[in-house]
């Protein structure tokens, strides 16, 4: 016991010297603080930033269901990520091409996709807006919830009916807080009429879901003079066997392509994998960055002690004098070192925290 008190009083008693020595110098005491404080924030909040960023994404494929294929067409040998949109594929991918996936067991929902972008008005106001032609399905695989009025009917597979399904940004915009349901508006150069409205939902994987227009798939190919699909979305069944599936899927469209595979199967598991593994090396590459500082802070504390040391020859003079060892002394330095950086450390953790919160 009587050890321990010892030891107590001589960590109470260094602690007291070395806050005398803070105070003495409070300009440098200052900047030190400063800069571990700063090092070790910019280390957290750079950190916390690459780590919301993994979490957004995994939240926004979460967004999209667990069972999420997606064909492309053209053939690409890497995984992971999306053929642009205007490739060079030997064949487009049909409308046909995605009714004859539809009939794989192992397929819940097919959604047929082309998109491009037109100008919508309403009487004098107008504006160039994403058109994304599909099917009913759609509303299935990408999770799209109606706020007003019904979704696309399902004769949309055969005729290029004169319909349409307003984002609620759109909406907004064309209609303010009117009722926009059987209104009609001019797509390019067809008129359409308002059957619904989706609920607001924002982006979804860099696309405003609540600033596009839904029209049958049909009608989007008469819109834009094209056959061919900008991509086929495929919604699996729970107990479907993903590599039966995709293999399945090559099959019918070398079928009915003459032999080629001329398309690209992206799953969701392999998108949200290539996702993470970018932003995980970005994460590591941005806190490297991060630590630099506080190596930077790590040397000028290291400077300013040895400084501190020749400069204070008198002091460790005046310390021996009294009885002190060289170790004793050396304590004395390295513990002043030892709490500013454990103060400038606390000081960056709670400012980070503060702002990451």
């Amino acid at each position: 016991m009587k050890l321990i008190r010892a030891l107590n009083m001589y960590l109470v008693d260094q602690i007291r010297f070395n806050w005398q020595i803070f105070l003495r110098h409070r300009v440098r005491t200052g900047l030190l603080l400063l800069a571990v404080g700063l090092g070790v924030a910019s280390v957290i909040l750079l950190t916390s930033l690459g780590e919301g960023a993994r979490r957004y994404v995994n939240q926004e494929f979460s967004a999209l269901g667990n069972q999420l294929l997606i064909v492309f067409p053209g053939r690409r040998e890497t995984t992971g990520g999306s053929p642009p949109i205007y490739g060079t594929a030997p064949r487009d991918l049909t409308l046909e091409d995605a009714q004859a996936l539809s009939r794989i067991p192992s397929i819940n929902a097919v959604a047929p996709v082309i998109a491009g972008t037109t100008t919508i008005s309403v009487g004098s106001l107008s504006r160039e807006s994403i058109v994304l032609g599909s099917t009913p399905e759609i509303f299935q695989v990408r999770q799209l919830d109606i706020s007003q009025g019904k979704i696309l009917p399902d004769r949309t597979h055969r005729e290029a009916m004169a319909v349409c399904v307003l984002g609620a940004k759109l909406k907004r915009e064309l209609f303010g807080h009117g009722r926009a349901i059987g209104e009609w508006i001019r797509a390019g150069d067809r008129r359409l009429r308002v059957i619904g409205v989706l609920v607001d939902r924002g982006e979804s994987l860099g696309m405003d879901l609540s600033d596009m227009i839904i029209v049958p798939v049909r009608t989007a190919e008469q819109m834009f003079n094209t056959p061919g699909l900008f991509r086929i979305l495929i919604e699996l069944t729970g107990n479907a066997d993903l590599s039966r599936t995709e293999k399945r899927i090559k099959d019918i469209i070398r079928e009915r392509h003459e032999g080629d595979e001329d398309i690209t199967l992206v799953s969701q598991d392999a998108m949200l994998a290539a996702f993470d593994n970018i932003l995980a090396t970005l994460t590591l590459a941005i806190a490297a960055i991060a630590a630099i500082s506080l190596l930077v802070a790590g040397i000028l504390i290291m400077n300013l002690s040895l400084i501190s040391v020749s400069q204070r020859k008198r002091e460790i003079g005046l310390l021996k004098a009294l009885g002190a060892s060289s170790t004793q002394v050396r304590q004395l330095f390295l513990g002043e070192s030892l709490m500013l950086v454990s103060l400038g450390s606390a000081a960056g953790i709670i400012f980070a925290w503060s702002v990451v919160l």
